[in-house]
């Protein structure tokens, strides 16, 4: 929307943090500069949407003064850290400048009351524009451009451009936010899906704790090609089923599902465009039916089950008709349970299929929850609503967490990775209780023989399967595997050998 009345946009608070520059800003030293806010939070899907969006805007305004800032306005407890916002940074490439908004002081200034929204300032510090929800680049270049020419009609834009991008952070590790992962216990081999490396690694458990790269599929940089290991191409990855030796694999910023075959060493797409998918999409045929951000995968002879949590719904393809529709969820982003076309999901993340039970991880309702695939039913294990998130055992009606991304169930319990509590949770069917196997502990000073600072503790996990009496975990802001025995409780490291 554009304003009749501009009005002056309210200066940064001066105490501000900056990241991703080299010094601070302020709308002062900005004058004479076009400037995009973009208010975000990193658990947002919607706000990961919109990135692709902003870097077409820097790319197509480099050189000219035109500043896009983000102004990282968090969600939920553990995006206030800032550790965890330069990860974020980090994860989804970000160049642009981001201040971290404590207490959404600047999101009140500007009234602002969604994720993602945007504000545009001119060149003289007023306000002209204002919107929310994603799909708005073609707006956002229009304004830019319009104001740009009326900047140098009137002779007010800054002469030369401040130069705010950092340099981009380098993973130099095996693994690079490694998301989910999948077992096969047969051959007792482990995938991984290595998300910002943009591959899949194929690997075989030698020990608990050691495993050996047997396989890299895919280029270590972004593309949707199909064909041999190392023609293939993916962009951040996550989750993976294994059956028969296909692996099945959530091209999440792709927007489709892969098929890989590890006999035949080949990758081809089963469905998605490449395009992200409008709201109200019902589906069709696999190749010309758009996704939006399928985040994991669970696979029966017959179906494919998957989390597409950038419509908060569960979908299904049809490996007989080749073709893929929602089944849970109207689209709605809540959480409301019921009939399962009927019933309001919350960016489901990571699921767990169980005889006919589907298990998921709502995400940003910080809940588990599941489908029951008889009777077409939603219900809720734990979870209460969008802003209500913690960490509490006990009673499952009682109980907290705060934004899991993944689990794996078995006859008896549900293990979670509770992801932004960086724990990982466990939950007994038979006597309806949850517990805390492992999380960080609180305060950030150690004494010689604390025992609780001996063991790396776990920094945002995606993902959680069983193996054994181990479980492995995608600790994925450290960029490793970990192993968890059921038995000892201890927490290791999965060694790989290249």
């Amino acid at each position: 929307m554009f304003f009749s009345s501009f009005i002056h946009a309210p200066e940064f608070p001066s105490s501000a943090k900056w990241l991703n520059t080299e010094s601070s800003l302020s709308l002062k030293k900005l004058r004479g500069h076009v400037i995009v806010l973009d208010f975000w939070t990193y658990c947002c899907i919607n706000c990961i949407h919109i990135l692709p969006d902003l870097k077409y805007l820097e790319e197509k305004f480099a050189g000219q003064p035109v500043a896009i800032i983000g102004v990282h306005s968090a969600k939920f407890k553990n995006e206030e850290r800032e550790e965890n916002i330069l990860s974020a940074i980090e994860r989804y490439g970000i160049h642009h400048p981001v201040v971290i908004d404590d207490q959404h002081r600047i999101w009140e200034s500007f009234a602002v009351r969604a994720w993602p929204s945007f504000v545009v300032i001119d060149p003289q510090g007023k306000v002209v524009s204002q919107f929310s929800g994603e799909g708005h680049r073609q707006e956002l270049e229009v304004i830019i451009q319009k104001l740009l020419d009326e900047g140098k009609r009137s002779q007010s834009l800054a002469e030369k451009p401040l130069e705010l991008h950092s340099k981009p952070i380098i993973q130099n590790s095996t693994l690079a936010f490694p998301g989910k992962i999948c077992i096969d216990a047969e051959t007792d081999r482990l995938f991984i899906a290595d998300s910002n490396h943009h591959r899949i690694l194929e690997c075989q458990l030698t020990s608990p704790t050691e495993a050996k790269i047997l396989n890299v599929i895919g280029k270590e940089s972004q593309g949707k090609a199909d064909g041999s290991y190392p023609q293939a191409s993916f962009n951040q990855p996550q989750g993976l089923a294994y059956q028969d030796n296909q692996l099945f694999v959530c091209d999440t910023e792709n927007h489709v599902l892969r098929q890989i075959d590890l006999k035949k060493q080949l990758v081809a797409t089963l469905a998605g465009t490449g395009e992200q998918a409008s709201w109200g999409s019902t589906g069709g045929g696999g190749k010309v039916t758009e996704l939006s951000s399928p985040w994991d995968v669970a696979v029966t002879k017959e179906h494919l089950y998957v989390a597409m949590a950038g419509s908060h719904q569960i979908w299904k393809y049809e490996f007989s008709s080749q073709e893929i529709y929602p089944i849970a969820g109207n689209g709605g982003e809540n959480i409301v349970d019921g009939a399962s076309l009927r019933a309001q999901l919350a960016q489901p993340s990571g699921l767990s299929l169980f005889k006919d039970q589907l298990y998921f991880a709502d995400s940003e309702v910080s809940a588990i929850r599941k489908l029951d695939l008889a009777a077409m039913e939603v219900s809720t294990l734990i979870g209460n609503g969008l802003f209500v998130f913690g960490l509490q055992d006990g009673e499952l009606e009682d109980a907290l967490l705060q934004h899991p991304l993944g689990l794996v169930t078995t006859d008896k319990e549900i293990f979670i990775a509770d992801t932004y509590n960086h724990a990982l949770r466990k939950i007994n069917l038979e006597s309806s209780q949850i517990s805390t196997l492992i999380k960080r502990e609180s305060g950030a000073v150690c004494s010689i023989e604390d025992k609780k600072c001996e063991v790396l503790p776990l920094n945002e996990p995606n993902d959680v399967k069983i193996w054994k009496r181990n479980l492995y975990i995608a600790d994925t802001n450290n960029h490793l595997i970990r192993v968890f025995n059921l038995d000892t409780h201890t927490l290791d490291e999965l060694t790989i050998h290249e």
